[in-house]
């Protein structure tokens, strides 16, 4: 039988334990309202604007300003296949800011549909911009977040935030089992493959564009995508699984070094 003395240094034991863990909560819970905080100023919704149709704007996804902050990312399959130049309709960046919604005009100066990325540029003005991260420091089990719209304009221009975990780091495509489930999207990412962050946060179509980050520092290691990854890695499923994923923030980077955006 344990003794007194022995019973109440276990019990002294286990109350500064549960002491230490409520204060690391609350102090994680803490920076990521801070993190949170400084993240919002630099997301945007990504959509299309024309002037007399009703409503005058569209939103189709997320974005988050980089660079200088003239500089907008998003995914590729966001932005509009087609604009309608005669009735003047353009791509609109729209964010919240000083209680006033606002509407900058973009243009899109570089897309790459391997990665399913674009990188916006604002014909006025400057957002804050995101710090970029080491996507190769990332691993298995670390607690990122993401902010974006959602469900589009629902919401409206009030970016709503999710965390999670990286679930796993796998390639984009995986050779099928049986040659009749092989698509020719799917054959054409098995010539170039590349990994992807699997998250256990669930991300909704309108995130589509929001940026991972981490909930510390709030460094961008990736970039959100629903559709491009899904139906590359779930092909195979009637109804999407719900598991989100992003692109690691590598492949924004080597967009930015491109000759269009010196």
């Amino acid at each position: 039988m344990h003794s007194p003395i022995i019973k109440t240094l276990v019990s002294v034991l286990a109350s500064i334990f549960t002491a230490f863990t409520i204060f690391d909560n609350c102090y994680a819970k803490q920076e990521l309202a801070e993190t949170v905080a400084n993240i919002k100023p630099s997301i945007v919704a990504i959509g299309t604007y024309l002037p007399k149709r009703n409503p005058r704007a569209v939103f189709l996804g997320t974005g988050f300003a980089v660079a200088n902050g003239s500089l907008v990312v998003t995914n590729a399959h966001v932005l509009p296949d087609k604009l309608d130049y005669e009735h003047l309709e353009q791509v609109g960046v729209f964010y919240r800011q000083s209680d006033d919604d606002h509407i900058i005009i973009a243009t899109v100066v570089v897309i790459d549909k391997d990665h399913d990325l674009a990188i916006l540029k604002l014909k006025e003005g400057q957002l804050t911009p995101l710090k970029l991260g080491n996507a190769l420091s990332v691993r298995e089990g670390q607690e990122y977040a993401f902010t974006g719209y959602p469900i589009g304009m629902v919401l409206g221009l009030y970016p709503v935030t999710h965390r999670g975990i990286i679930s796993a780091i796998s390639p984009i495509v995986i050779p099928a089992i049986h040659s009749g489930s092989i698509n020719q999207k799917m054959l054409q990412r098995l010539h170039d493959p590349y990994n992807v962050f699997q998250l256990d946060a669930t991300a909704y179509p309108g995130n589509s564009g929001s940026p991972l980050y981490n909930t510390v520092t709030g460094e961008v290691i990736g970039v959100i995508n629903k559709v491009f990854v899904q139906e590359s890695k779930e092909n195979l499923l009637s109804h999407p699984s719900g598991i989100s994923y992003a692109i690691p923030i590598d492949h924004v980077e080597k967009l930015l070094k491109v000759k269009e955006l010196k």
